[in-house]
């Protein structure tokens, strides 16, 4: 079977053109953007859509505007944690209207159009072959909603990958030098092995890594009051990038988000003032020039 490599020339597709003038509409469709952040691991199961909600509404309760892309397209979660599994995308002016959570975040998700029992599908020119083209439909669909809604004056917007450390490097090249990176982990040396990898991908892009955030350490015992061991101590693997916070497990937490009911931001929750200090953190960084 041939690879893309031996194929001479594109076929009179003009893909690269085409490419070309879909990253000028995209660029500026998001000139209004001040922040891009895109929050990923690596590795899956570590938490990283709870703590962009999170962190999303810790920076709208600050004052900023802040908007969400779920650019996991094939396991989207970002509608049910913020409580808009059943809206639509609607024209507006210049494209299709931001939808709006409770508290404000503008969200855009697949969540919110195709049901939790339903599969996202992609259509494929090859029958019985869409495998080879489904990673080029998920990007053309990801870059139709960065330049189709109307995203308007934002002080951030975060996109909430998917997993895998490869998928890392892909979106970083796809989404181009202007977003910068948060990366999430557990406290095991698994986790953190892969998360190492995330962070040596970014390494070959231009993209800043602002550094990582390290979830369920520890849990919250709701009848004692305090934040008890969940995870072995782990230290065997170096991230190399800084620390932004340590965020403890809390089934409060979990309650709230299978409800699409994030917690406020000035809850009195050790987990919520944890999940504060991020977000603050990630301020910071964005802006620090270094």
């Amino acid at each position: 079977m041939k690879s893309y490599y031996d194929i001479a020339g594109d076929g009179g597709s003009d893909i690269a053109g085409q490419v070309a003038a879909q990253r000028a509409r995209i660029t500026r469709n998001l000139e209004g953007i001040r922040h891009r952040v895109a929050i990923g691991s690596g590795k899956g199961g570590v938490g990283k859509s709870t703590l962009t909600t999170h962190i999303a509404m810790a920076l709208r309760a600050a004052g900023r505007e802040v908007a969400v892309l779920d650019a996991d397209l094939n396991g989207p979660t970002q509608a049910r944690l913020t409580g808009l599994t059943d809206v639509t995308l609607v024209p507006g002016a210049g494209g299709m209207a931001l939808p709006r959570s409770a508290s404000g975040v503008g969200v855009v998700s697949l969540g919110s159009f195709v049901p939790e029992s339903d599969a996202v599908d992609f259509d494929s020119v090859a029958s019985g072959e869409s495998h080879v083209w489904r990673a080029a439909r998920e990007f053309a669909l990801l870059g139709d909603l960065l330049e189709r809604v109307e995203w308007g004056r934002r002080d951030y917007l975060l996109i909430d990958l998917p997993p895998g450390a490869e998928r890392t490097l892909q979106y970083a090249e796809f989404l181009g030098e202007g977003v910068a990176f948060v990366l999430v982990t557990v406290p095991s040396d698994l986790s953190r092995g892969v998360v190492a990898r995330s962070v040596a991908a970014l390494r070959k892009t231009p993209n800043r890594s602002l550094g990582y955030v390290e979830n369920m350490k520890g849990y919250y015992c709701e009848r004692c009051d305090e934040i008890k061991p969940l995870f072995p101590e782990a230290g065997a693997v170096d991230l190399d990038v800084r620390c932004l916070g340590a965020v403890p497990f809390d089934p409060a937490l979990a309650r709230s988000c299978d409800r699409g009911e994030p917690l406020p931001p000035d809850s009195s929750l050790p987990v919520a003032r944890a999940l504060a200090a991020v977000a603050a953190a990630v301020e910071r960084s964005m802006e620090d020039p270094r």
